[in-house]
């Protein structure tokens, strides 16, 4: 029997090619600098060209090609090949500054203590060990290093008809007003069959990822729910409104502690 890991990835690779056009449009608009300037906010003060960040679950290479541009060394890492594929393919002449590694993002081969910040963006949701994953995230990071997450409560509206609603909403805004529906260029019922599987689509969140950070060892943790206004386009908005985008970021606590 195919194990749902397997699943996942499987479903991933369809969307390679759709998911990178919407990274695109997001590298080519307004939300790179923004982007740039939400992650710079929350990075511990040291040399950006010393600083060890983890992109977990990097898709197309979204994060990655922005820091990397930037003057950061990024380790990216994703489960699903085509993606990394994708990734290398749309980073060019940045691959020399990227380290791209297969990995489950709750399974991670790196040893502790390594990594100075950890991100990640819309992968939580998809995990089936969201709490497993946060622990091993946390098993990397560097004593006083950050984690910085990204995130919504996708699908949610397969548990609440309110929200249903508002997502169907969303539907009508986008079609409206002739801008490309995100949802149009994957298989809905599959990653709907998929979501009902994944233990994060009935929490409300961020207050479920706050407890489990704490419980995991994480001090000074924060969320940010209105992130999403900085960061999206006006088509992003759109086309999300009802399940808006948080952050929670936390530090990892043991001695060293950055400035």
């Amino acid at each position: 029997m195919e194990r749902l890991l397997e699943k996942i990835e499987k479903y991933w690779s369809t969307r390679t090619e759709g998911y990178s056009e919407v990274n695109h449009k997001e590298l080519e608009g307004m939300q790179k600098e923004a982007w740039l300037e939400v992650l710079e906010a929350e990075f511990p003060a040291m040399p950006r060209e010393e600083m060890k960040i983890l992109d977990i679950g990097t898709g197309p290479g979204f994060f990655s090609i922005i820091l990397a541009e930037a003057g950061y060394p990024v380790t990216a890492v994703d489960y699903t090949r085509e993606m990394l594929e994708k990734a290398m393919e749309n980073a060019g002449n940045l691959c020399k500054k990227i380290d791209f590694y297969r990995m489950d993002a709750q399974n991670l081969g790196f040893e502790d203590n390594t990594f100075d910040v950890v991100i990640s963006r819309n992968l939580t949701w998809n995990l089936e060990k969201p709490e497993q994953a946060y622990r091993d995230w946390y098993r990397v990071l560097k004593p006083g290093g950050k984690l910085l997450n990204f995130d919504a409560n996708w699908y949610g509206y397969l548990y609440d008809e309110q929200k249903r609603n508002a997502y169907e909403q969303d539907r009508k805004n986008v079609e409206q007003l002739s801008l490309d529906d995100h949802y149009l260029c994957t298989d809905i019922d599959a990653m709907e069959q998929i979501a009902l599987q994944m233990p994060l689509s009935s929490k409300m969140r961020p207050g479920w990822d706050m407890e489990i950070l704490k419980r995991t060892g994480f001090a000074e943790i924060h969320t940010d729910t209105s992130v999403w206004e900085r960061v999206w386009s006006k088509e992003e908005k759109l086309n999300y409104g009802s399940t808006p985008m948080f952050m929670i970021n936390g530090r990892k606590g043991d001695s060293k502690v950055y400035a």
